[in-house]
């Protein structure tokens, strides 16, 4: 009995030892798959902070108040359109209005990285992009916006200038010719003689030629200077009377297409575009390229004709000299293309060669 009650219990221990042996064997493969587990939830988690590494949140200056077409035919289709052709990579935010950095300091500010882009004129730092200055040299007759900014974007591809390696290069836009907005009627040079007017870069010079007071200001404070009197006029883009509501502070408009045209940059820190994989930057391009040809081109032009039925709403009358009259003005300021030349010159660059290269594009983009 002894030995039965034994062997019982022998039996008994030797069954618990299996169960624990089974239970232990469970227990070593939970314990490997929770580790399996972890490592494979470690690697996804690893893969999305990677992911979140490689996206990019950039911040966008420029002048243009929020409801103006700069704002909201260009730059936010533009930056929606980079958002979605990353796959979420590169998130753009524009700052409108000054609201991040005032307008002569936006190219500076990019360079800096206080913004990662910026838009704004090259005009409103004269002197520092000599070589662009003969985008905007009167003379030069512009038909539209749009002729006007292939020729200063395949004139830059052509010239490459140095003093914009120091920033990526997305796109260039200009306003094609402008006229000259006044509270005053004028038909003459007698007319022009001493009066104030808004202006910046070689504006300015060409107002001087004519006779006139440059005042240089950006165009965000001409309305509240013409409202005063602090200025008399305004020389620009047709579009201002409407998209900065100039309208309703000027009584005339004087037309001019000789003497004006501004260009315009889209540009993003260098640093920040080196920090891009390959393919995002080539994506970028391409939309730029897209949007370039699309809409930033003749972006003014069809600014110009809403703002001056605007403009006409508002009371205001056109002014055209007599072609006597406009020769004269032209005669003028035709010195000025020799004098840029000279200072070109003068920095060890070909200024003859510079012109020459845009009055060939300019006769070559006016017959097409």
């Amino acid at each position: 009995m002894g030995i039965k009650s034994i062997g019982i219990k022998s039996i008994g221990i030797k069954s618990m030892g299996i169960k624990n042996m089974k239970h232990n064997k469970i227990f070593r493969l939970a314990a490997v798959a929770s580790l399996s587990l972890l490592v494979v939830l470690s690697g996804c988690s690893k893969q999305a902070g990677e992911e979140k590494q490689q996206s990019v949140e950039l911040r966008l200056a420029h002048f243009f108040p929020v409801t103006h077409p700069a704002e909201t035919e260009l730059i936010q289709p533009w930056a929606k359109e980079i958002n979605a052709a990353t796959g979420g990579k590169v998130k753009i935010t524009s700052y409108p209005g000054e609201s991040l950095l005032p307008s002569a300091q936006i190219y500076e500010g990019v360079v800096s990285k206080i913004a990662d882009i910026g838009l704004s004129c090259f005009s409103y730092t004269r002197g520092r992009f000599p070589v662009l200055e003969v985008f905007e040299l009167p003379g030069i007759i512009y038909p539209s916006s749009e002729v006007a900014s292939r020729i200063a974007w395949e004139g830059i591809k052509q010239l490459n200038p140095q003093e914009i390696q120091d920033t990526k290069l997305l796109m260039v836009l200009t306003t094609g010719s402008g006229d000259l907005f006044t509270k005053k009627e004028v038909k003459t040079l007698a007319d022009m003689r001493g009066l104030e007017i808004r202006a910046t870069g070689l504006s300015a010079k060409t107002l001087q030629a004519l006779g006139a007071v440059p005042v240089a200001m950006p165009q965000s404070e001409a309305y509240e200077a013409l409202s005063k009197g602090t200025v008399k006029g305004n020389l620009g883009p047709v579009e201002i009377l409407k998209g900065w509501k100039q309208a309703e502070v000027t009584e005339y408009l004087i037309k001019t297409p000789f003497l004006y045209n501004t260009l315009f940059f889209v540009t993003m820190n260098l640093d920040t575009w080196n920090s891009l994989d390959a393919q995002t930057q080539k994506t970028i391009e391409d939309v730029s390229e897209t949007y370039f040809n699309n809409v930033a081109c003749g972006l003014w032009d069809k600014q110009n004709e809403e703002a001056w039925q605007y403009a006409l709403g508002e009371g205001m009358k056109e002014v055209t000299l007599s072609q006597e009259e406009a020769d004269q003005w032209i005669k003028l300021v035709q010195p000025i293309q020799e004098e840029y030349v000279a200072a070109i010159n003068k920095q060890g660059l070909d200024g003859r060669k510079i012109l020459d290269t845009v009055k060939a594009l300019a006769e070559k983009y006016t017959k097409k």
